[in-house]
This record gives structure tokens, C-alpha cells and sequence, in this order.
């Protein structure tokens, strides 16, 4: 039966049978990140997660359709590190980078840095003064500041440098929006840097009790467009794919960035003693797949709650220390 449709680009194709769909995806038309939608099915899903389309042998990708107008710079990048990482970034002449104020580690001198209204986006830059008002007053509601720096390779020859610092001990994420459909929800403290092109916004949630229990408020980051950004994580990071149906609890704290097609909500943790003196609180995460989920061992609220809970200033002391003069060491320090 033709009852399948599918997206190319920003538009809708179909009625298509089975069939069809399976003969595309052989000839290199559509692969596992073309989103359809069939029957029975409330939303729609990537190709990837519907095992009657699976391929023996994979198509190559068809190139990717975007609007010239929303293009990002093509950056390249390497991670250094373990625990604190930094991403180094290469621009080619005319190519930028932009980044949350404060960020920025080092770069070559023939990088510009400018402060801009906004995200920075090329969309941005062609919209008027009131959609630039608006596109910065999203950010200020994710508690961002109302402005962005760009980092502009402004020499005619050779490669240059800039390079972005992680605010934590963790990890960097590199995300290729163009691989993950040109969309992405994370956390509103995660995003580090991006290719200049991808936008930066808000996603709010459409459900009262993820404002109030869901650890990020009514409103994530949104980023858009088909370039690279780079997320930042504490501790160490899962990549959670999920398939149609499956379900994960987290904690809260725990997500970090997920597929717009998936699910997220807020759930009871359906038991008084268990949240009071199970130290889990009353509420988790719950994610519903289809889609992938990223997740971090390290919540930085968790780390500066130990770190507060251990300073002496808020009643904490120290522990493990083996120290054998103890509170008079202390004021020998100078601690007391």
C-alpha cells in the first residue's frame, strides 16, 4: 500500500509504499537519518530505527540538502586532553568560530575576535534589527548572556588556530548537526562552541511538570543548521541509542542533549522514603526512543554541591587527609 511519506529537506514526499522506500534507500536517495512517517506511527522517525528498512549493505549518504543561506563554515578540529580538555579549532582565511564569552584559550594572530548581538548566525545577520532583538532576547531567557564572540581567520594565507577551554573536568562532544539532522536539544550550560552558521536558541518544554522537576526548567538549548558545535559534559559520557519504544529513567542532572525525536518527561519516583533518604530526589528523567540520548556521570550542580557541603566557611571540614595535627594544624594553616 502507498501510505508512507517521506522528508526531503523541508518537504513532505509521498504517498510511497514500502517498497519504494527500500529501493531509495538502495540507490543512495534516502538513508538511516530520513525521517518518515507510516501507518500507525504517532510521529515522525528516522529510517535507522524501523528494522523492516534495514539494509545487508549500507547506501553511501546523498549529499545533504541545506539552504546555501544557512550554511556554516566548515571548521576542522582535534580534542586535546583527558579530564579538562580543550578543542583547537583550524579556520581557513574568511572562516569563523563562535563561542560563549569566555571560553576562549588561545589563538593564532591572524584571528579577529568580535563581540556580536546574538548567536552570531548568517541567518541572523540577514534578518532586521527587531528578529535580532528577539533572536538575543532567547538567550537572555536561557540565562546566556545578550551577546556572542566570533573568532574570524582575517589573514589572506595559511591555516589559524583558536581554541576553547571546557569550564569543568569532563569531556567534549562534537556534534555534526548535518549528521543529526540539523537539530539538536541540550542543556542550556553544555554548548562550547560552533562553526559559524549554526544557531543558537531556546527549546522550551511543553509540559508544566518538566519546569518545575525537570532540573533545566521550562527552556533547553536548541542548536540549528548543518555545521559542527561542540558540547561540553562533566565526568565521563554515555551515548544512549534508543529505539522505538524503549524507554530510559535518568537522573535529571544526568542529560545532557538529545534527538528532537525523542521523548522527555518527568516522572514520580513513587516513593516518599526512597527520594528522602535515598538522596535521588523525588522525580527522574524519563526518554522515550526513537533517538539518541547523551548522558554525563558528572552533573556540575552534584560537583559544586560536594564542593560547597566540604568548605569550611558553610560548616564542612576536611576529611581523609590523615593529618595527624588535626584542628591545631588548622590554625597553624591559618584555616581557623
Amino acid at each position: 500500500m502507498s501510505n508512507w511519506y517521506y522528508a526531503e529537506g523541508s518537504n513532505q514526499q509521498g504517498p510511497v509504499s514500502e517498497v519504494e522506500i527500500r529501493n531509495l534507500l538502495k540507490k543512495g536517495a534516502l538513508d538511516g537519518n530520513t525521517l518518515v512517517f507510516g501507518p500507525g506511527m504517532m510521529n515522525w522517525i528516522k529510517l535507522k530505527h524501523l528494522p523492516q528498512f534495514s539494509l545487508t549493505e549500507k547506501a553511501p549518504p546523498p549529499p545533504p540538502v541545506v539552504s546555501k543561506a544557512n550554511e556554516a563554515d566548515e571548521i576542522d578540529y582535534e580534542i586535546f586532553g583527558e579530564e579538562m580538555q580543550y578543542v583547537e579549532i583550524e579556520l581557513d582565511p574568511g572562516e569563523s568560530a563562535v563561542a560563549e564569552a569566555g571560553s576562549m584559550m588561545y589563538m593564532d594572530s591572524d584571528i579577529e575576535m568580535n563581540t556580536v548581538f546574538g548567536d552570531g548566525s548568517k541567518k541572523q545577520e540577514q534578518a532586521g534589527f527587531m528578529d535580532k532583538l528577539l533572536g538575543a532576547g532567547k538567550r537572555l531567557i536561557t540565562g546566556e548572556s545578550l551577546f556572542m564572540t566570533v573568532f574570524t581567520h582575517s589573514g589572506s594565507t595559511n591555516k589559524q588556530k583558536v581554541a576553547f577551554a571546557s569550564p569543568y573536568p569532563g569531556k567534549i562532544i562534537p556534534m555534526d548537526l548535518k549528521e543529526l539532522g540539523g537539530e539538536l536539544i541540550c542543556q542550556k550550560d553544555s554548548f562550547l562552541a560552533a562553526a559559524k552558521g549554526v544557531s543558537i536558541g531556546i527549546h522550551f518544554q511543553k509540559k508544566i511538570g518538566l519546569g518545575l522537576f525537570g532540573g533545566e526548567g521550562f527552556i533547553m538549548q536548541k542548536l540549528e543548521g548543518d555545521g559542527l558545535s561542540f558540547v561540553h559534559a562533566g565526568g565521563t559520557i554515555l551515548k544512549k541509542e534508543l529505539t522505538a519504544g524503549e524507554l530510559l529513567r535518568v537522573d535529571t542532572g544526568c542529560l545532557v542533549a538529545l534527538d528532537p525525536t525523542v521523548r522527555y518527561d518527568i516522572e514520580y519516583i513513587g516513593s516518599v522514603k526512597s527520594a528522602i533518604f535515598g538522596g535521588e530526589g523525588f522525580f527522574y528523567a524519563t526518554l522515550r526512543g526513537p533517538g539518541t540520548a547523551w548522558l554525563q556521570s558528572l552533573p556540575f550542580s552534584r560537583l559544586a554541591g560536594r564542593i560547597y557541603q566540604a568548605a569550611p566557611q558553610t560548616g564542612g571540614s576536611r576529611k581523609g587527609e590523615g593529618s595527624l595535627l588535626g584542628g591545631v594544624g588548622d590554625i597553624f594553616m591559618g584555616d581557623r
